[in-house]
């Protein structure tokens, strides 16, 4: 099939920054691309052949998308999941395939795969309503602390808790959820596995997060991590281990953690572009983006290596501040060696909302920590 330059069309359902980010690519190689999204003011809108507004969880809005496009993609995981299999079902190319994203959208069922192949991860109990955790508790079920973790909907924070005490219980949604043990871990770690429609896979090297304590949000991603190369190894072949089973096509984001006594856990995973590649537009040879658009039309992967250290920062909007949002020092950390910045396309910004990210790069990964730190320490992202 002809991709370039012609009548093929790409469907992708979401169209919040990591789409506009694969939308850099469809340009790249002029790929025609349909986008869907509930927003009027998508970031995707902008850059894409053409642009649907609709909910992703409407069943008929989903379904009527997929009509004319001859491949379908998502870049983000909550969307209906009945539409894309009637879709799948009628012939439809859909990546990832529905049946790996039903593993995926439900952390309960995503938790219970990795028990059932043996992929190490942390123990936890299943609920199908919050209002029978406190019974857990007092019957000697389940322990404090915990993580408290809604089966569904859940990001960036948002669907998650650590719950100490039992008053941490209170105001949580009543919703399908689990609670999983705290884990001592030492570091927080990524592998992005890439795998083609022929069956060809790769992966990118593990990067280390570092989480803004009270938002629960990845505030530095960095890559290579800092950590022994068998430690490494571990996490590429869990990464793999997980690819493998759940027969994604396209990019699986594997987030980890490293215990105290270097074993792997996989936290969770996402089947799509992720905030822990984003280094790789600047760093790799073949950034994330590319890598998923190659993936899902089954052309050849490309190479996974870094040119250059790499470190991410996250740009939330600052606490204390909603509304038209405001760049403020945008020019200081462009006079910063290394330093690009990539602004989303929202025009509203609130506490903790992702607005964009600053990608720093370096020979010298100490150096790209410490710029990394100051383009923190100067760009605020706050509003009129």
């Amino acid at each position: 099939m002809q991709f370039f330059s012609s009548d093929f069309k790409l469907g992708i359902l979401g169209g919040g920054q990591l789409g506009k980010m694969m939308l850099y690519e469809t340009r790249k190689w002029d790929i025609y691309t349909k986008v869907m999204d509930a927003s009027a003011d998508a970031p995707c809108k902008i850059a894409c052949n053409e642009f649907v507004q609709g909910s992703l969880m409407d069943f008929d809005a989903v379904y009527q998308f997929g009509q004319d496009v001859d491949v379908l993609t998502i870049e983000i995981e909550n969307v209906n999941i009945d539409a894309l299999e009637k879709l799948e079902h009628e012939g439809k190319k859909v990546y990832p395939p529905t049946k790996t994203l039903r593993t995926i959208q439900n952390k309960a069922t995503q938790k219970l795969f990795y028990t059932d192949h043996e992929i190490p991860t942390a123990p936890f109990t299943r609920f199908a309503y919050t209002s029978e955790i406190e019974d857990s508790i007092h019957n000697g079920g389940l322990q404090l602390p915990f993580v408290w973790k809604s089966a569904q909907f859940g990001y960036d924070g948002q669907g998650v808790k650590v719950v100490r005490q039992m008053e941490d219980l209170q105001g949580l949604p009543n919703v399908e959820c689990i609670a999983e043990r705290m884990i001592d871990f030492k570091n927080e770690l990524a592998v992005i596995v890439a795998r083609n429609t022929k069956g060809e896979v790769v992966t990118y090297p593990v990067v280390e997060m570092e989480f803004h304590p009270e938002a629960n949000q990845v505030e530095y991603v960095i890559c290579p991590a800092r950590i022994e190369p068998k430690v490494a190894e571990k996490a590429r072949d869990i990464a793999l281990k997980v690819s493998e089973h759940m027969k994604h096509i396209g990019l699986l984001a594997v987030e980890m953690f490293q215990t105290k006594e270097d074993q792997i856990l996989v936290n969770e995973v996402a089947p799509r572009p992720h905030n822990s590649g984003h280094y790789s537009i600047e760093a790799s040879y073949t950034n994330q983006f590319e890598q998923h658009i190659r993936a899902i039309l089954g052309l050849p992967l490309g190479k996974t290596d870094s040119k250059v250290a790499g470190v991410m920062v996250n740009l939330v909007g600052a606490e204390g501040h909603t509304g038209d949002v405001v760049y403020q020092n945008m020019e200081q950390i462009l006079e910063m060696e290394g330093v690009t910045p990539h602004i989303y396309g929202k025009r509203q910004t609130r506490p903790f909302r992702k607005m964009g990210h600053v990608t720093i790069v370096d020979e010298d990964m100490a150096h790209a920590r410490e710029v990394a730190q100051k383009v923190k320490e100067t760009i605020k992202v706050i509003s009129e």
